[in-house]
């Protein structure tokens, strides 16, 4: 039994559910912890994620975690909260206002867009994980990004009024696309589905559907990138009006 395996079965995982472990002797600190969650969800799956496989993945024992974490479903806030003021750093806090407002808009969507297709593991984490205001709209749940996204919309000559139904406007259009693109980018849905798929209103056998299996392979073409700028496109055509 390898190394790998025999530390599996101690922890009672498959090896599968154990990423690289980190080497050297690194001080131990909530941040340290945190980015090694994000990069053990990257690799193995948010479902896989344990403090005793965390844990293991740093080389010390899961109560040496509680010290910095009190638990795992604050890992998680932890986890989302490190990857918001990512996004607010590389798309606002360090990047100089755009010279008018589509740009911003395509600037800040072109951010969140990256930050779901590099954690397609996590994205439906940052979607779902309940906000720091219960007004703040999904995936936009950073209160200082916020603040700097209805600013700057303000500092382009929107109203209030104007900026609120940007706001919401965008983040629907994000949630709604980016979270369809992590989804489908990731095995998460996979690993979840029943291994019997029983039929109770409709049949699963595909030959029932001539055209959905006639069509399948443009119907699994990956044209996200593509349907992202032209739907991003067409929202900022339609918030010109409210600008006005």
């Amino acid at each position: 039994m390898s190394e790998t395996e025999r530390a599996s079965a101690e922890l009672g995982g498959s090896s599968r559910a154990m990423p690289r472990v980190s080497r050297g002797r690194q001080p131990l600190d909530q941040m340290r912890i945190l980015r090694e969650a994000i990069g053990f969800i990257d690799e193995s799956g948010l479902h896989q994620l344990t403090m005793r496989r965390l844990g293991h993945r740093l080389g010390v024992e899961a109560m040496a975690l509680y010290r910095y974490v009190p638990g795992r479903e604050q890992l998680l806030d932890g986890v989302v909260e490190v990857l918001m003021d990512d996004l607010y750093r590389d798309t606002l806090r360090d990047q100089p206002p755009p010279q008018n407002w589509p740009d911003f808009l395509q600037h800040l969507a072109h951010g969140v867009r990256e930050l779901a297709v590099r954690h397609p593991r996590i994205f439906p984490l940052v979607a779902t994980r309940p906000p720091a205001a219960p007004w703040l709209r999904p995936p936009l749940r950073s209160l200082r990004w916020v603040e700097s996204f209805l600013e700057g919309l303000q500092n382009y000559g929107f109203t209030p009024v104007a900026s609120v139904a940007v706001y919401r406007a965008f983040a629907t259009f994000l949630l709604g696309h980016l979270l369809l693109e992590s989804s489908v980018g990731s095995d998460e849905l996979a690993e979840l589905a029943p291994s019997d798929d029983i039929a109770f209103v409709e049949s699963n056998d595909l030959a029932d559907y001539p055209l959905v299996t006639a069509l399948a392979d443009l119907l699994s073409e990956d044209a996200f990138s593509a349907e992202f700028e032209d739907a991003l496109e067409e929202l900022i055509n339609r918030l010109a009006v409210l600008r006005e």
